[in-house]
C-alpha cells in the first residue's frame, strides 16, 4: 500500500521549495445540497473541508519543478475521495486554460475515485469538460504529464491520466477504470496496479517517490518546445557523413558483395540501438507502450537531449518488430510533431513480426500507422539504418529523402533467402540473389534510397 499524500504534500514533493502559487478558485453558486438536492451533501462537504483544509477535491496553481515553470493540478483524496463534481470541473478547466494562455507545461498529480455521486450526471459530464480541455491543450502544443498516485480510478484515469503525453505512476498505486468496490469478484488485483498497467503498455514508467521530482523535472526539459526564435535543428547523423570511397578506405569497410553486407548486418558483435542512443544523448528517458495494451522491448522510444536540445527517438533493436512497437513509435513521432521537436529513427529489423499473434494484433494497421506518422510529420525526421533493413517493416520508420546508412547495414525489399525461395532457387543461391537485389550501403546511395554512408561506430563498439 502506498502512502497517500495530501494534495499540497504531493505538490511539495515535486516542486522547488516555496515556488507554488495557488490559482484563484472560480466561484459557483449552488443550491442547498447541490444540484440534485442530495440530503446531507452540504454537511459532507463541510466535514471534508474541516478534515483536509481544502474547499474542493483539487488544488491548482503554478510552481517551478527543477527550475522550470509549470501549471500544477493536485487531487485531494481526503475530500470526498478526490471525486469530480461541477466545482472540480471549474478548477480543472481554469488550470488547463492557464497552462495554454501562459504556455506552461501541465503536471497533474492524480488521486481520485471517480465522479461524485451526490451530483449525479452533472458530475459525470465533467469528464467531457476535462477531455475537451485536454484536446485543446494538446492542439496548442503544450505538454501534459500525469503522475498516478493511489488511487487513480474512474474518470480521472480515463481523462487526465490517459490523456497525458507522459504517464508516470508511483509504485503500488491502484490504477484502473474500475475501482476496488465495483470490480468483478474474481478480478486479478495486479491488473489494476501501476505495475500491471505498465506491463500492459498504458503507463510509461513506474517511478519511486524519491526519484519523482527529478524525473518530472527531466521530462519538462525534454518536452519543452523550442523557442520560435530559435527553432530546433534536425538531428545530426550519429557520425561523420562519408562518401563511399572514404568509407571503403577507413576502419569500417564497405561490404564488397551483397551477401557480405547481410553477414555484417547480422553479426552479433556489431553495435545495436542501445549503443548508438547512449553515445548520442546526454540525457534520455523512455516512453513505453502503445496505450492499447501492448509493449515491444525490441522498439526503444522516448526523448533525449543532444547538445542541450530535445530530440525524440524511435529505435529498432534487431528483432522482428511487433505491432505494439510500431504503435509506440507512431505515438512518439506524433507527440514530437505536436511539440515541435525533431525525430531520430534507427532502423534495425529483419522485418515485421508475422506470427499469428502479430496478425491478431493488427500488424498491417500498425505498420500503416507508422508510415502515416512519418509522412505527416512537419518536424525534421532523420533516419539511420544501423543493421538489417528488412522490407516494409523497416521502411515504415525510414524518413523519405533523409535516410543514412552505416557500413554494417543493408536495406532490402525482402531477405535474400526469402527472395531465392520465392524465385524457386536453391538455398545456396541466396548470396547471388543478394547481389542482384543491390542491398549494400553503396548501392543504396547509388539508387537514391540513402543520402550517404555514416561512420564511425559508437565508442566502445566492437570492430
Amino acid at each position: 500500500m502506498t502512502t497517500r499524500l495530501s494534495a499540497r504534500a504531493a505538490i511539495a514533493s515535486v516542486t522547488d521549495p516555496g515556488s507554488f502559487t495557488e490559482l484563484p478558485a472560480p466561484q459557483r453558486d449552488s443550491p442547498p445540497d447541490g444540484p440534485l438536492a442530495w440530503s446531507g451533501y452540504d454537511d459532507s462537504r463541510a466535514r471534508a473541508a474541516r478534515r483536509t483544509g481544502e474547499e474542493e477535491s483539487v488544488v491548482t496553481g503554478t510552481a517551478r519543478i527543477g527550475g522550470a515553470e509549470a501549471t500544477l493540478i493536485s487531487f485531494e483524496f481526503g475530500f470526498l475521495g478526490g471525486s469530480l463534481g461541477e466545482r472540480t470541473g471549474d478548477r480543472l478547466e481554469a488550470a488547463y486554460t492557464h497552462a495554454r494562455t501562459h504556455r506552461l507545461p501541465l503536471v497533474s498529480l492524480i488521486a481520485t475515485g471517480g465522479s461524485r455521486m451526490q451530483e449525479g450526471m452533472l458530475a459525470l459530464t465533467q469528464l467531457q469538460r476535462v477531455a475537451r480541455q485536454c484536446v485543446l491543450t494538446r492542439a496548442a502544443g503544450v505538454p501534459q504529464i500525469a503522475v498516478l498516485r493511489d488511487p487513480t480510478t474512474g474518470g480521472g484515469w480515463a481523462t487526465l491520466g490517459t490523456g497525458a503525453d507522459v504517464i508516470l505512476a508511483l509504485p503500488g498505486a491502484q490504477v484502473g477504470f474500475a475501482g476496488s468496490r465495483v470490480r468483478p469478484a474474481d478480478a486479478d488485483p495486479a491488473a489494476y496496479s501501476a505495475e500491471g498497467q505498465y506491463a500492459a503498455g498504458h503507463v510509461d514508467a513506474v517511478v519511486p517517490p524519491v526519484d519523482l521530482a527529478g524525473t518530472v523535472a527531466d521530462w519538462l526539459r525534454l518536452l519543452t518546445p523550442p523557442s520560435p526564435a530559435q527553432p530546433a535543428p534536425p538531428p545530426a547523423a550519429l557520425g561523420d557523413v562519408q562518401d563511399v570511397q572514404e568509407a571503403q578506405d577507413g576502419d569500417d569497410p564497405i561490404p564488397p558483395t551483397g551477401w557480405d553486407a547481410v553477414q555484417q548486418a547480422r553479426h552479433p558483435d556489431r553495435p545495436h540501438a542501445q549503443a548508438y542512443l547512449d553515445a548520442y544523448f546526454t540525457l534520455r528517458l523512455p516512453l513505453s507502450g502503445d496505450r492499447a495494451g501492448g509493449t515491444d522491448p525490441g522498439m526503444l522510444c522516448g526523448f533525449g537531449l543532444r547538445e542541450g536540445r530535445p530530440v525524440a527517438y524511435a529505435a529498432q533493436c534487431g528483432t522482428a518488430t511487433r505491432p505494439a512497437g510500431y504503435r509506440t513509435a507512431a505515438r512518439v513521432i506524433r507527440l514530437a510533431d505536436r511539440l515541435g521537436i525533431p525525430v531520430l529513427t534507427l532502423v534495425d529489423t529483419p522485418g515485421a513480426a508475422n506470427d499469428t499473434a502479430a496478425e491478431h494484433a493488427g500488424a498491417g494497421a500498425a505498420i500503416a500507422d507508422t508510415f502515416t506518422a512519418v509522412a505527416a510529420a512537419s518536424v525534421p525526421v532523420t533516419t539511420l539504418v544501423i543493421g538489417e533493413g528488412g522490407s516494409g517493416g523497416a521502411l515504415a520508420l525510414a524518413a523519405p529523402g533523409n535516410t543514412w546508412v552505416t557500413p554494417d547495414s543493408y536495406f532490402s525489399v525482402i531477405a535474400p533467402e526469402l527472395a531465392a525461395a520465392i524465385l524457386k532457387r536453391p538455398p545456396e543461391d541466396a548470396p547471388a540473389t543478394a547481389d542482384q537485389l543491390r542491398i549494400r550501403p553503396q548501392d543504396l546511395v547509388a539508387l537514391g534510397v540513402a543520402r550517404g554512408v555514416v561512420g564511425p561506430k559508437p565508442p566502445g563498439a566492437s570492430a
